[in-house]
């Protein structure tokens, strides 16, 4: 029972396994939501449980309050308490942003479904059971930023995203700090199969080319960042903190001859 414990949507997969996996070694109990993933999130299970963590996999829509709620209560009811919840589950449908005539209501209303009203929701179900000292990360992205994405409802979501995390920050302060990490392009299974292997090399070579890093990050990389922000004596709260190896920033032009000072 002095273990710590934590709530992560999306944890079958990608950042969300990432983030169970970790907080599993730094001394947390952990409740692994899925939505399909049943065989990777049981396996994400037995991965925390190797590493010394009680660990559960429960299937839930985080679109669907009373499946908020439900999940909020297991943890409480298992172990007593609810210090960490990430909100990393997400969805879209992939549609070029030019495109606008693809875009069909549906997708909007998926997106803000998933991405937006469901951190809402687990925010305000897991809120009565969080004490001093607890924390909420929700995983948003760098194309709330840029206007660029997998979507243009995907992109909004994430912006609204970025909002609420804002003003969760502030109305659940000074007791609970809310932050969210803003990803740039993530090698993984969910882009993959999105784009396409074909379409996805050849975007991760474009984000590779224009970061300041020359790389792509990894779901350990962004889960380093969330695990971070879940340290009990942080004083972090408020932030939209990209982790994205440098794509906002971008590489400098490179100097030409023509570029040199004379001597």
């Amino acid at each position: 029972m002095s273990r710590r414990v934590a709530i992560i949507t999306g944890g079958a997969t990608g950042v969300g396994a990432a983030t169970a996996r970790m907080l599993a070694t730094r001394g947390h109990n952990v409740l692994i939501n899925y939505s399909r993933s049943a065989a990777q999130a049981q396996a994400v299970v037995d991965e925390c449980v190797a590493l010394g963590a009680d660990a559960l996999a429960l299937r839930a829509d985080v679109s669907v309050d009373a499946d908020c709620r439900a999940l909020v209560r297991e943890a409480v009811a298992r172990w007593g308490r609810v210090d960490a919840l990430v909100n990393s589950a997400g969805t879209t449908r992939f549609v070029p942003i030019a495109d606008f005539d693809a875009v069909q209501t549906e997708d909007f209303e998926r997106a803000y479904a998933v991405n937006t009203i469901g951190p809402f929701q687990m925010a305000r179900a897991a809120r009565p059971h969080m004490e001093p000292g607890s924390a909420i990360v929700n995983v948003s992205s760098i194309s709330a930023l840029t206007g660029n994405g997998s979507s243009i409802p995907y992109v909004l979501s994430k912006a609204a995203l970025n909002a609420l995390t804002l003003a969760l920050a502030r109305t659940m302060a000074p007791a609970v700090r809310v932050n969210a990490v803003l990803p740039g392009m993530i090698e993984g299974r969910w882009m993959r199969d999105g784009l396409g292997d074909a379409a996805f090399e050849r975007v991760k070579a474009q984000a590779q080319a224009g970061a300041a890093l020359g790389t792509i990050s990894r779901p350990e990389q962004i889960a380093s960042a969330v695990c971070w922000l879940l340290e009990p004596d942080s004083v972090v709260t408020g932030q939209l903190i990209p982790v994205d190896a440098g794509q906002l920033l971008g590489r400098p032009a490179p100097v030409t001859e023509a570029d040199k000072p004379p001597v």
